[in-house]
């Protein structure tokens, strides 16, 4: 299990990422091949996902598709991370209902920010159920 599991194919923006979420105190996983990632996910069983789009071996809105349409991983929170920040992408990605969207580049704090708040938000979703 981990806290948030990144699947970015660019080593850089992946060592930044990886970097800005164990300093704010999350343990990181990642994944570089979107073929691999829905395997990740089962695996590893993040709290977050934070998703590129254009990923070898798979896009990150297929992969998005395929996780709603899991009943295991459908309630895994998503954060769509991308260089495709155009109106209709963030369209598209809110029709396959991720829970956040952010443009490439980012800025460091809105990744924080926004991890955190999806945490939290899958945190009140655990407590009010159980």
């Amino acid at each position: 299990m981990c806290d948030v599991l990144i699947a970015e194919d660019e080593p850089t923006i992946l060592e930044t990422l990886s970097f800005l979420l164990e300093r704010a105190g999350w343990s990181v996983a990642s994944v570089t091949d979107g073929a691999a990632v829905l395997d990740t996910v089962r695996r590893k069983r993040p709290q977050v996902l934070v998703l590129d789009v254009m990923l070898p071996g798979r896009s990150g809105l297929e992969i998005l598709k395929a996780l709603r349409a899991d009943p295991e991983q459908a309630d895994t929170p998503v954060l769509i991370l991308t260089a495709r920040g155009q109106s209709h992408d963030r369209q598209m990605a809110l029709d396959l209902r991720a829970d956040g969207f952010i443009s490439k580049p980012f800025a460091n704090d809105e990744v924080v920010d926004e991890v955190r708040r999806l945490l939290g938000r899958r945190a009140a979703r655990t407590a009010a159920l159980g």
